[in-house]
């Protein structure tokens, strides 16, 4: 019996270990959504500075969570939400209501797939 622990006592720290993320991935993603979810309720209604002050807080949120998102997530995908953000970014600036709307959805879903990644479900593990 005594042989058995150690390789079960490691199982169990990688099990807590990625239940733990998990529920780190969905909690930052779940922020960074509602944060996104403002920029377009500021840009609908035409508040272009409040909408392109809030896309840089959700921005600055963002990047200072990079290095553990590239740890523990696929880098495809946290470049593609990285590429989301700063295209988000110039239609704001540009003032394009339609495209930034439809940049910051895609964006919003991309924070999605990146916690659905991460989390601990069947499909993930199969």
């Amino acid at each position: 019996m005594k042989r058995f622990f150690p390789p079960l006592a490691v199982l169990a720290a990688i099990l807590a270990l990625s239940l733990w993320n998990a529920r780190v991935m969905e909690g930052q993603t779940a922020r960074l959504r509602s944060q996104l979810l403002q920029v377009q309720t500021l840009a609908a209604a035409e508040d272009w500075q409040g909408a392109e002050n809030a896309l840089a807080d959700s921005y600055a949120d963002w990047s200072s969570r990079q290095t553990y998102l590239h740890i523990v997530t696929e880098h495809d995908a946290v470049d593609d939400a990285e590429a989301m953000y700063q295209r988000a970014r110039a239609f704001a600036a540009a003032r394009e209501a339609a495209e930034l709307q439809a940049e910051i959805t895609d964006l919003r879903d991309q924070l999605r797939l990146l916690s659905e990644m991460e989390a601990c479900s069947i499909r993930n593990i199969l």
